[in-house]
């Protein structure tokens, strides 16, 4: 028994009626959209609204750039959020923050339910007969769902950052409590301090909780959602009687989840420990020079928070943060990137070629071509965008930024690039320095980043009409290699 829409059928079935509605929506229209309204008006927002300010308002390119930061979940700022914003600014953009997660949680999920069911739809019954499910999905109630697990992580994470905060700051610490809540479990990365959680090195239990955040608001609702039912019935062996008295296995979508989430988390919190041990962690006591690798493993994963100024991580760490920037978070959740799922494939496909296999084999199953052949598309594609995105901003920025290792050289563009594109946030310090045109790459990168691979996973999913989904030219083989 495996599979996510295996979970779902007997939560959110609905009659025919709304299952033939919902085939007429394109959701990947719908999901590019809905963001640009959603810029469009955090952007008008930030131009016309009063007393968001402390002082002169932005600029239409730099409101837009705000907007599209936030919207987006990025966390890419070209002014202080803490400084600028009056706590009603502030609000504003929290409030661009909120919409922007619930949406990509929301389009996500339906969209990868939309898409033909792609996550495993097979249940294997207790006589060993294989059925096709096509579970008829409830989204209104799937909806309220997303937003009822959304809020009440929200919610914990406030309650729990309020009891080291209210002590420390009065007030107002409950503020940055919520405030940071919400960015850390959308991915955000926004802070309402200057120096982002740069001040709480040594303050490990802050950065575990917004560590916590990042991680369940990027590992997808589908998971959590699986993962909350598959420990019911393990608790309770009565709700297994309509399954043959059998626990259902968990799918293959979540088990490579939340095994490439940990591999990559273990991985890079080995790797940033050695890295970083005797550069930007030098000074600081042996626990939290560890405390700290683990959050700058986790962090880059497009959450954006920055507990180290990354203008002094050594080469090494920076560039393991770009490239764990790219992999990004899991789908169906607030994160950008590439996709956990996506990276493992890939690595999967290697593998298996390396050993000869035709196929891709794991934890019993054998993952279908077609996936295969989407997630190396994706792959290519975001490759390409990245590299564009890159080399542009080269075009535009190397020559005329502020000296220093900040501001110049293929690394810092690199890193700005790919932050933007993945919705991470992180910056080397070039942010600020921008000039026009490049402002103008990094809003289009980061919208992209924010609706281009799932709107490219639903152009390769789903074939157009009218043409044969079969139809082929004679092969001819091509020497590679």
């Amino acid at each position: 028994m495996d599979s996510v829409g295996f979970w779902l059928q007997p939560r959110w079935e609905v009659g025919q009626r709304s299952a033939r509605r919902w085939p007429r929506l394109r959701p990947a229209q719908l999901l590019a959209g809905s963001f640009l309204l959603l810029i469009l008006m955090g952007t008008l927002g930030l131009r016309l609204l009063p007393g968001l300010y402390t002082g002169a308002r932005l600029s239409w390119t730099d409101a837009l750039f705000t907007a599209t930061s936030a919207a987006c979940v990025t966390g890419l700022i070209v002014v202080d959020t803490a400084t600028y914003f009056t706590p009603l600014g502030q609000a504003f953009i929290l409030l661009l923050i909120q919409l922007g997660g619930l949406g990509i949680i929301s389009f996500t999920t339906l969209v990868i339910l939309a898409l033909g069911h792609r996550l495993s739809l097979r249940h294997e019954s207790a006589s060993g007969a294989a059925t096709e499910i096509a579970p008829i999905v409830d989204y209104q109630h799937l909806a309220r769902a997303i937003v009822t697990f959304t809020f009440l992580a929200e919610a914990v994470g406030a309650l729990v950052l309020m009891l080291f905060w209210l002590p420390r700051f009065g007030a107002v610490g409950a503020w940055h409590a919520v405030f940071h809540a919400i960015s850390a479990f959308c991915n955000a990365g926004f802070s309402t301090f200057s120096d982002s959680l740069m001040g709480f090195q040594l303050e490990p239990a802050v950065l575990l909780v917004i560590a916590v955040l990042i991680v369940v608001g990027g590992i997808g609702f589908l998971t959590v959602d699986e993962l909350y039912l598959w420990r019911r019935l393990k608790a309770d062996p009565r709700r297994t009687r309509r399954f043959g008295g059998l626990i259902p296995r968990l799918s293959l979508h979540t088990r490579i989840v939340l095994g490439s989430s940990f591999a990559l988390i273990a991985v890079g919190w080995v790797l940033f420990a050695v890295f970083e041990w005797r550069a930007s962690l030098h000074g600081l006591p042996a626990w939290a020079r560890i405390t700290q690798a683990l959050f700058m493993s986790i962090t880059p994963r497009t959450a954006g928070f920055n507990s180290v100024d990354h203008a002094l991580v050594s080469d090494p760490g920076n560039f393991l943060t770009v490239l764990f920037m790219a992999i990004g978070g899991s789908p169906g959740s607030t994160a950008g990137g590439l996709k956990t799922t996506t990276f493992a494939l890939i690595g999967l496909l290697a593998w298996s070629r390396l050993r000869g296999r035709t196929t891709v084999n794991v934890a019993g199953r054998t993952v279908p071509e077609e996936t295969i052949q989407r997630a190396v598309g994706l792959f290519v594609i975001v490759f390409a965008v990245i590299t564009a995105g890159i080399f542009m901003l080269l075009l535009t920025e190397v020559g005329r930024t502020p000296a220093g290792p900040a501001g110049q050289g293929l690394l810092p563009i690199m890193f700005e690039a790919t932050s933007a594109f993945n919705t991470v946030g992180l910056s080397m310090g070039v942010t600020p320095d921008l000039s026009h045109a490049g402002r103008w790459i990094t809003i289009i990168l980061m919208y992209l980043g924010r609706v281009g691979p799932l709107t490219l996973a639903a152009a390769l999913a789903l074939p157009r009409r009218g043409r044969p989904s079969d139809f082929r030219y004679a092969y001819e083989d091509v020497v590679v290699g």
